[in-house]
């Protein structure tokens, strides 16, 4: 195992390299640059620049340079120094911008995730153990509407919701007055009245897919040879179902955890948008929109990193949960 961990940590540092190389280049891909963007934007509000202005922004941003040159100014920086460089659009230091929302990301994201399996595996189980009763009919009726149902538009309408009958100011974390308040317990319980419908949102579309998925999963494994033998032993119920086949099934669960560990870090971009969250998912929007490719460069690095360390945490959690998995 230990050879295997290794050999997968030499194999994603040329991983990452390639990851972050395509990356810079696909950025840059769109017509034009920075530059036009910030000019198109500032000819939206009805103010122009000349194109000597224009010109002398490229220069100082080292626009103009071939884009393997801006790429090895880019990387060697984080390499050597861990400087992921200046956000053009921002006039800021990536890192600030990135860690300053990062903990709020991780807080919300790694909620909506223990949250999403603390309900989607308890009801999967009773689910595929307790098959065409009412409950399990209830069970399904939710989770297709929770996958029908846009994030989005969940969130609208638990914003109307607690506007109008619970008179709570929504949108954000914050009241105004505790926007940039110390902490103070009467701001801890501001931030729990604004969490809930975050919270609501990220948790309910995922888990009405997993319970699914969790369901179909303990199907196949309840009518296994070996569920049999274990009830034949003398078992319980509880000690067959939960000591045999929901190990088995559980694996879907931990081999998304190479996805999950990116989605902490960027979260949901439009429910963010719609909830006024402040995150990381929509400073990697407008990052993209604007060619800030400093920015929207180093989201993309992190987020290769996270998944390549997601996908490692997989492959070693599944071998250690499923022996099939381990003896191969």
């Amino acid at each position: 195992m230990l050879a295997f961990i290794v050999r997968r940590l030499l194999l994603a540092i040329p991983m990452l390299i390639f990851i972050s190389f395509i990356s810079f280049v696909i950025i840059q891909l769109p017509p034009g640059d920075y530059v036009t963007a910030y000019v198109a934007q500032l000819a939206q509000g009805g103010e122009y620049i000349s194109q000597a202005q224009q010109e002398a922004m490229r220069e100082r941003m080292g626009l103009n340079d071939p884009m393997i040159v801006q790429y090895w100014r880019w990387i060697t920086a984080i390499v050597f120094r861990g400087d992921f460089g200046y956000s053009l659009d921002w006039n800021a230091p990536v890192s600030s911008l990135i860690w300053d929302r990062l903990a709020i990301t991780l807080a919300l994201s790694t909620a909506s995730l223990v949250i999403t399996w603390l309900i989607a595996i308890p009801v999967g189980v009773y689910s595929a153990t307790r098959q065409y009763s009412v409950l399990d009919y209830v069970f399904t009726v939710f989770g297709f509407l929770g996958k029908g149902t846009p994030d989005f538009l969940l969130a609208l309408i638990l914003m109307w919701i607690a506007f109008v009958y619970m008179q709570l100011d929504v949108g954000g974390l914050f009241s105004s007055q505790y926007q940039n308040a110390p902490w103070s317990w009467g701001k801890f319980i501001d931030l729990l009245q604004h969490l809930w419908i975050p919270l609501v949102v990220l948790g309910t579309g995922g888990a009405a897919g997993l319970i699914r998925v969790m369901r179909a999963n303990m199907l196949d494994e309840l009518g296994k040879p070996y569920v049999e033998t274990a009830y034949a032993q003398g078992l319980s119920e509880r000690q067959v179902v939960w000591g045999y086949p929901v190990r088995v099934a559980l694996n879907p669960f931990i081999s998304t955890v190479g996805w999950a560990l990116p989605a902490l870090f960027s979260g949901d971009v439009i429910t963010a948008i719609v909830l006024n969250l402040p995150t990381t998912g929509p400073l990697l929007l407008q990052a993209l929109k604007m060619q800030d490719m400093y920015l929207a460069g180093s989201f993309i690095l992190i987020l290769s990193v996270f998944t390549v360390i997601g996908t490692l945490i997989s492959d070693i959690l599944l071998a250690w949960f499923d022996p099939r998995i381990r003896y191969a």
